[in-house]
């Protein structure tokens, strides 16, 4: 079962969510009160979901989910009174997998658990994609780079060019990119 990190931001107490947590067999991590603390109780932690019960989520808690989401990202989960679309909108860009605004029913949590972590694990899987993406263009930008430095200093045509650096990749047993970062940087350093 996910352990849970439970944040309390309302004057209600929390008790029913917690029992209903631990009731569905999950590890509960509580005590936090407010979402300052909420990075440094998830390293402490390591939790698999963080549950926030919020009457409306405050900028500051925004900025500390926004901040867990980039350093120490979690499936989370929002029960909120507030149903206004702005927020809402500003809440899942901070990385809120799950925002309930109908109140809590036990039965309901296993399900809301479980989208979350299958939203996060989606998501997940869609940010690995783009950074390779990101990364295919990027070896792609620097074999042209090597390929025109190599056209420039030795003369050659680009399909000349091209080769020489296959050959050249093979011979140090090196992929295509790696030796064209390291041909541009003696490049930049030899001016």
């Amino acid at each position: 079962m996910p352990r849970i990190l439970l944040i309390n931001d309302t004057a209600k107490p929390i008790g029913d969510l917690r029992a209903a947590l631990v009731a569905a067999g999950h590890e509960v991590f509580d005590g936090i009160e407010g979402p300052t603390a909420l990075l440094r109780a998830v390293e402490t932690h390591r939790p698999d979901v963080v549950i926030l019960d919020v009457d409306s989520p405050s900028r500051d808690t925004l900025e500390q989910l926004a901040m867990l989401h980039r350093h120490a990202p979690r499936p989370v989960v929002m029960f909120s009174a507030n149903d206004d679309e702005q927020l809402i909108r500003a809440a899942v860009g901070a990385g809120v997998a799950a925002y309930v605004v109908d109140g809590l029913a036990p039965s309901r949590l296993r399900p809301i658990i479980q989208l979350a972590l299958a939203r996060f694990e989606q998501e997940a899987q869609l940010r690995q994609q783009l950074e390779g993406v990101q990364q295919q263009l990027q070896d792609r930008k620097t074999i042209e780079q090597a390929k025109g430095l190599l056209m420039e200093k030795r003369g050659m045509s680009e399909r000349e060019a091209y080769a020489a650096l296959r050959q050249q990749a093979m011979r140090q047993n090196l992929k295509l990119a790696e030796l064209a970062r390291r041909i541009v940087s003696m490049a930049d350093l030899l001016g």
